[in-house]
C-alpha cells in the first residue's frame, strides 16, 4: 500500500472531522403553500392538507380588504418546488393575508417545534432546525384588520436524508486562513451531473483573482470539487463561496442547500522543507523569519515532495505505526508525540521528535513525517495556521491531489481541464 511504504503516521485517536456543513441556516426562497385544499395527491414528500375554520361568518368584514383572512393561505419554508420541504433549517410560517396570532408546529411524536412570531406578525420562525423524514402538523391562527380570525390546520412532510444530497465544505464564516487553502466541498452522495451543480457554485474575491474548479475523487471514494486560483491568495483578500443548490436534482435526489460563507485570508506564512539539506526555512509576508534543522523521512519512507497545506493543529496526540500498515522492526507506538501540524490525511505531520535528538539537519530517519526538536516544533506549531502552504523539495513521489489539498502540485492549465465545464 502506498501509505505503508512511505511510512507517513496516522493518530491511533482520529481527530474530529471539519466542521460539518451548516453552520448558519439560511432562509431559503421556495415555499410549501398550505391551501385549502388537498394538495398533490401524487403523494409527493411536501404534500399536504389544510381544513380552515373560521370564528367570522361568510361574508363579513373579515372576507374584504387587504386584511382578509376567509381566503388566506400559509406557507412554509424552506422547499424546493412547492411540496419538498427542506430538513435541517429552521421553519418559516407566512400568511397571504392578515397577520399570524399564534402557530403550533407539533411532530408525530407529539413534540412541538419551538417558535416566535415576528413582531409585525407576518412571519413565524421555529428557534430549531425540522427533522428528517418527519411529518409535522401546522396549526396557525390569523386575525383581519378588524379582528375577525381564522384557523388554519394542515401538515406536511420533510424531505428524509435518502432523499436529498449535501456538500461538506471547508470554510466557515468570518474564518482566517492560510493563502494556500482551496475551497473544497465533498459530497455525500454521487453527483451525476457535475457540470449542473458546478454551475451553482461560485467564489468571488477582493481583490479579483484568476481561479477554477476542479473535480476528483476524496480518498473515500466520494465526489470532491476544489476552487484554488491561479496563484497563492494574497494577505488581506476578502472571499465569498456560494452555493446555491436547492431544488437542483441529481438523479432521484434534491439539493437542499443555499450558503454564502465570508472568510479572510491572513499573514502569508509559506514553509520551505528541503530533504537534502535537511532545514525547513519559514519565510513570513517574503520575507525569511527562521531556518530549521529537521529530519525527514528516510530510505523508503521518503517524505512526500510537493507543497501540502496545514490541516490542522494538535498539541498531543499518539502515533502508532499500525494505523498505516508497518509491523515488525520498523513498528512504533509513540503514546505523547508534541506539537503536532497535520499536512495529510494520510499521517505527514510536522511535530517534535526528540527521540532523533542529534540528526536534525544531519540524518533524515523519520518514518516520513518531518521531525523537529521540541523547542523547534513548539515554534512552527505557534506560527502556522490552518491553509499554509508547507512545499517539500527534493524528494521523491508528489503528493496526491486529494491527500489533503495537493491543488498547487497540480499544472494550473491541467487544474482547468478538471473542471465539467471546461
Amino acid at each position: 500500500m502506498q501509505d505503508r511504504r512511505r511510512g507517513h503516521l496516522e493518530p491511533a485517536q482520529r481527530r474530529p472531522r471539519r466542521r460539518r456543513l451548516g453552520f448558519a441556516a439560511l432562509t431559503l426562497a421556495g415555499v410549501v403553500t398550505l391551501a385549502a385544499c388537498s394538495q398533490s395527491a401524487d403523494g409527493a414528500s411536501g404534500a399536504s392538507k389544510e381544513s380552515p375554520t373560521s370564528d367570522s361568518k361568510p361574508g363579513s368584514e373579515a372576507d374584504a380588504g387587504s386584511g382578509r383572512t376567509g381566503s388566506a393561505v400559509v406557507t412554509v419554508s424552506p422547499a424546493t418546488d412547492g411540496k419538498d420541504v427542506i430538513p435541517n433549517e429552521p421553519l418559516t410560517v407566512k400568511p397571504s393575508d392578515g397577520k399570524l396570532t399564534s402557530v403550533a408546529v407539533t411532530a408525530g411524536d407529539g413534540k412541538a417545534l419551538d417558535g416566535a412570531l415576528s413582531s409585525d406578525g407576518t412571519s413565524w420562525t421555529s428557534a430549531h432546525a425540522t427533522g428528517y423524514g418527519t411529518t409535522y402538523t401546522l396549526k396557525a391562527q390569523l386575525a383581519a384588520s378588524d379582528g375577525k380570525k381564522t384557523t388554519r390546520t394542515s401538515s406536511f412532510t420533510t424531505l428524509s436524508k435518502d432523499e436529498i444530497f449535501v456538500g461538506t465544505y471547508n470554510v466557515s464564516k468570518g474564518a482566517t486562513v492560510g493563502v494556500a487553502l482551496p475551497v473544497s466541498i465533498v459530497f455525500n452522495k454521487a453527483i451525476q451531473d457535475k457540470a449542473a451543480v458546478e454551475r451553482k457554485l461560485s467564489v468571488t474575491s477582493s481583490p479579483a483573482v484568476e481561479g477554477a474548479w476542479s473535480w476528483m475523487k476524496d480518498r473515500d471514494g466520494k465526489d470532491r470539487v476544489d476552487y484554488r486560483p491561479k496563484e497563492y491568495w494574497k494577505p488581506g483578500t476578502d472571499v465569498k463561496l456560494r452555493m446555491d443548490l436547492v431544488g437542483l436534482k441529481n438523479g432521484d435526489l434534491v439539493g437542499t442547500q443555499k450558503r454564502e460563507i465570508d472568510f479572510t485570508v491572513g499573514k502569508s506564512v509559506v514553509s520551505t522543507v528541503d530533504v537534502i539539506k535537511k532545514t525547513m526555512t519559514v519565510a513570513e509576508n517574503g520575507k525569511v523569519v527562521k531556518t530549521l534543522p529537521v529530519s525527514t523521512g528516510k530510505k523508503t519512507f521518503e517524505t512526500w515532495n510537493g507543497t501540502m497545506v496545514v490541516l490542522s493543529k494538535v498539541p498531543t496526540i499518539r502515533m502508532n505505526s499500525a494505523t498505516v500498515g508497518i509491523f515488525g522492526p520498523e513498528a512504533y507506538d509513540l503514546g505523547a508525540v508534541k506539537w503536532d501540524v497535520q499536512l495529510t490525511p494520510s499521517g505527514t505531520y510536522a511535530h517534535a521528535a526528540p527521540w532523533n535528538e542529534g540528526k536534525f539537519g544531519k540524518v533524515n530517519s523519520s518514518h516520513g513525517c518531518i521531525g523537529l526538536s521540541t523547542a523547534n516544533a513548539k515554534w512552527f506549531y505557534d506560527r502556522v495556521n490552518y491553509g499554509d502552504p508547507v512545499t517539500v523539495v527534493k524528494s521523491t513521489d508528489v503528493v496526491a491531489v486529494n491527500n489533503g489539498y495537493g491543488a498547487w502540485n497540480v499544472d494550473w492549465e491541467a487544474w482547468k481541464q478538471g473542471s465539467a465545464l471546461a
